[in-house]
């Protein structure tokens, strides 16, 4: 039976997996103090680089000893960077459980051609880290964007490790409290959880991924884009705010703006807390609904930003077209926008939880998604 629409509206619809929500205070006047027209090699272009790193490294907890470095090209373009750089001197163990740990692997296999073992696992499930032969490198990513699946901690990778591990955290960095001990490199872009702009990556190096840049050059040629190395010695400058690429001003001062505000919420452990209350809104929503549930099956490793629910009613015949129909409905409504699952993912929906996001908005879709399931299932 059809059900009315709900009264309450989401103060916010914006729930996409990336590019994200902006910080609930974001204002463009915010932004009056980049320096447009400004060289980024200036010193108040290079100032402001500095402050986006080291608010990085204060925010998220980052050894003082691991260096980090503005990149170009999101995320993708950090860890493409990582892999074509530090790759090659070892064997490589590969792993993915969705779409970009896939495209990774591709890379290693076809594209470089280093001698790899590739560990998969379906959407919804996870790659026994505990089994992976940590002599060899290991890439990964810590949460699956498209699967809403997570690493549900670092103690399967072993401190004695003789291999680098590479993580794509790019949809956990400031949701999720990664082990940097555990971490030889680690990607994420501007996008994801401060609801940055794009086109910006960041790249994090542990002192044994320096060790290995300096020790180790790979057999293929690397692009400019890619080197952080000259004559054997790191290019110190990269992780300083010395860019290899020109950086948009404008999007570094949105970058600042987010990470001031992450501070005012509580840093990273309140950044957590937020993105956890709302999932913990989607949890309870599916526990009294049958008609929807959750695509990982075991809690342990859900993600808390990137939630993907797939639809399991008996009277559901085509279950992308239900999907995508009740997408639309939402959209159609300006309740919830961006939130079909993945193209590669099984049928369902995304839900973006990362702490830009409200949990009263969370709360408010939630009857929305009720009505457009009914209005769906009786059309």
């Amino acid at each position: 039976m059809a059900i009315d629409q709900p009264a309450t509206r989401p103060g916010n619809p914006r729930f996409s997996s990336g590019p994200c929500a902006k910080p609930p205070v974001f204002n463009l006047n915010n932004l009056s103090d980049a320096p447009l027209g400004r060289s980024h090699r200036a010193g108040v272009g290079k100032a402001k680089l500095l402050k986006a790193i080291e608010d990085t490294r204060e925010i998220l907890g980052v050894p003082a000893d691991y260096r980090i470095a503005i990149v170009p090209a999101s995320d993708t373009g950090a860890y493409e960077m990582a892999m074509w750089s530090l790759l090659g001197e070892r064997p490589a163990e590969m792993v993915a459980w969705e779409s970009f740990g896939a495209g990774w692997v591709t890379d290693v296999v076809k594209q470089l051609k280093i001698d790899a073992t590739t560990h998969t696992a379906d959407y919804g499930e996870i790659v026994d880290m505990a089994a992976l032969n940590y002599e060899n490198d290991v890439c990964f990513t810590w949460n699956g964007t498209t699967s809403g699946v997570r690493m549900p901690g670092g103690d399967a990778i072993p401190a004695d490790r003789a291999g680098l591990t590479l993580c794509d955290a790019t949809s956990a960095a400031f949701a999720m409290d990664l082990p940097w001990d555990k971490l030889d490199v680690t990607t994420f872009s501007w996008q994801k959880v401060l609801g940055g702009e794009a086109a910006h990556g960041m790249l994090i190096l542990s002192p044994r991924a320096v060790e290995r840049l300096e020790s180790y050059t790979p057999a293929w040629p690397l692009p400019k884009i890619f080197r952080m190395t000259k004559g054997g010695k790191l290019i110190e400058g990269i992780f300083k705010g010395e860019t290899i690429n020109t950086p948009s001003m404008l999007c570094v001062e949105d970058y600042l703006q987010a990470l001031e505000w992450a501070r005012t919420v509580g840093g990273l452990k309140g950044l957590i807390a937020r993105a956890d209350a709302n999932t913990k809104a989607i949890a309870d929503f599916v526990d009294t609904h049958d008609w929807i549930e959750f695509l990982a099956a075991d809690p342990a490793i859900r993600s808390n930003t990137s939630v993907c629910l797939k639809f399991n009613d008996a009277r559901i015949t085509d279950g992308a077209a239900f999907a995508k129909a009740v997408a639309n409905r939402l959209a159609d409504e300006d309740v919830a926008l961006d939130i079909g699952a993945y193209r590669d993912a099984p049928a369902g929906l995304r839900i973006w939880c990362g702490g830009t996001v409200e949990t009263s908005d969370i709360e408010a879709m939630l009857p929305w998604l009720e009505w457009a399931f009914e209005t769906e299932i009786n059309a």
